[in-house]
């Protein structure tokens, strides 16, 4: 089968409602990690802190440097000084300059909308949620733009909005497909409990003795494009998502 003749077998989906997404700035807005003095950190110096507590985030040097540079707030104050000493209850924040992440789209296709909540098409290469090396570019962000934009829909009634659209699931940043992203504070209790109660029904499914089966309110269904032969035309995987040397045993071809 041609290649051209698969593309024009695949179903045609209807156009989005509409698009909307901000290009993404060169750099990002910096990140803040707040810590609280305890009783057993009083009257520390600030390098002792940082270089005992965040060794895996950068050696004793990295944190003088940083220190040095104003990055570090104590209660609201900066300072510059490593040997500042410490008290309890004291808060204090490191802040990291910012930075360039990895390429992203910024692009959102809805699909679907209501009061309640609506549908988007996530491309691949876009992360959902603040993680890593991306804590701008995600579909949380471009929420948040475009409720900033428009304004908040917040209100006082029967219904109680969200300040801003917040995803009820988690697609991988490598995968495309459909987020429902929840509008109310209903929504978003609701649908989250449906995709946990569908978990639950999957580890059910499978312990035997369990009586009939209970039908999800949610399913999710991936499509994945495989190379190599296969050994059946159509077979069921109802295992985890994920590399497994059962592959082979399919013959899905892992070339």
């Amino acid at each position: 089968m041609s290649t051209g003749a698969f593309t024009a077998s695949l179903p045609q989906h209807p156009p989005p409602l509409y698009t909307f997404g901000v290009p993404w700035p060169d750099l990002n807005a910096g990140l803040s990690y707040t810590d609280v003095i305890r009783s057993s950190q009083n009257a520390t110096p600030l390098i002792d802190f940082y270089s005992c507590k965040y060794t895996s985030s950068a050696p004793l040097q990295g944190w003088l440097q940083r220190i040095r540079n104003g990055q570090i707030t104590v209660d609201g104050l900066v300072v510059t000084n490593p040997q500042a000493v410490l008290s309890i209850g004291s808060k204090i924040i490191y802040h990291r300059l910012p930075w360039k992440e990895g390429d992203a789209p910024y692009m959102l296709e809805v699909l679907y909308e209501d009061d309640e909540m609506f549908a988007v098409n996530k491309p691949s290469g876009l992360q959902v949620l603040p993680g890593g090396l991306f804590q701008q570019r995600t579909v949380l962000t471009q929420l948040q733009w475009k409720a900033s934009k428009h304004g908040s829909n917040c209100f006082t009634g029967p219904v109680v909005q969200l300040p801003y659209p917040v995803p009820v699931h988690r697609l991988g940043r490598g995968t495309s497909g459909i987020l429902l992203c929840a509008k109310t504070k209903l929504a978003k209790t609701t649908l989250a409990s449906y995709f946990a109660e569908g978990t639950t029904i999957v580890g059910e499914n499978k312990m035997p003795g369990q009586g009939p089966a209970r039908v999800r309110k949610i399913s999710k269904f991936y499509r994945a494009l495989v190379r190599g032969i296969l050994a059946h035309d159509e077979f069921e995987w109802l295992e985890l998502v994920g590399f497994d040397m059962s592959l082979i045993e399919l013959g899905l071809g892992l070339d």
